[in-house]
């Protein structure tokens, strides 16, 4: 296996981390220094150098407020990405934050997708650790949701919005869904299809009228006003205690 796919594997870095830290000479396997393209085993020790884990310490996850109209991915005509809302004077400061730095843009991408239609908490990062933790294939880091719907909705079918659900022709993965007043519901997935608390209310006859995500895993939007942003914390993580 590739050195850079078991590094990405072991949770260290992702794939991209991993070519760039092999070709700058700070990959070692069973103590040897290792080329890109290198193969090792699954159970061969493999190490990162004291320089590529200070690189790591220096990279940046960012917290966004998304705003209806913005996109979070690539641009679409006619619509701004997310990603350039982060400038200083959008940074939400609170006692002890860093100031914004424009080294923090380098590399820095979403870390999943809120639709343009959407609001809430979009989280943006330099670190591929993060970003497989939040949207890798063995994820397990849960995203809650607000959702305002119009329709009728009977018990049958809110079960099915738990589970039971089919989008694309895969089925889709558990689901927390409960009403929080008359129109409106919570949804907690650990899943991130295309448009898919829209397309699965559409699935039981209802229609989204507002969708707003407040957390990410542990981490949640609180009082971060829309269309500002704020660095992670050294004391905040995703991960479950």
């Amino acid at each position: 296996m590739r050195v850079s796919k078991l590094l990405s594997s072991r949770g260290l870095c992702s794939r991209r981390e991993a070519d760039e830290y092999i070709e700058r000479g700070w990959v070692r396997v069973n103590g040897q220094r290792v080329a890109l393209g290198a193969r090792a085993q699954p159970d061969d020790d493999i190490t990162l150098s004291p320089q590529a884990k200070t690189q790591q310490a220096r990279r940046v996850t960012i917290l966004l407020h998304k705003p209806i109209g913005y996109v979070s991915g690539q641009p679409e005509p006619g619509y701004q990405p997310a990603i350039e809302l982060i400038k200083p004077e959008n940074q939400w400061l609170q006692d002890g934050d860093p100031l914004f730095s424009a080294t923090h843009l380098r590399h820095l991408a979403p870390a999943g997708r809120l639709d343009i239609d959407s609001t809430g908490l979009l989280v943006l990062t330099q670190d591929g650790r993060v970003a497989r933790d939040l949207i890798g294939e063995t994820s397990v880091i849960d995203k809650e949701y607000l959702v305002r719907v119009e329709g009728a909705l009977s018990d049958a079918n809110l079960a099915l919005l738990n589970h039971g659900l089919t989008l694309d022709g895969e089925a889709l993965k558990p689901a927390q869904v409960e009403w929080i007043n008359d129109d409106q519901l919570r949804f907690v997935l650990r899943e991130g299809k295309k448009r898919q608390i829209r397309r699965m209310c559409e699935a039981v006859g209802l229609t989204v009228t507002g969708l707003k995500r407040v957390r990410v895993g542990r981490v949640r939007l609180g009082e971060l006003p829309p269309g500002q942003w704020r660095y992670l914390r050294d004391d905040e993580s995703f991960d479950k205690p």
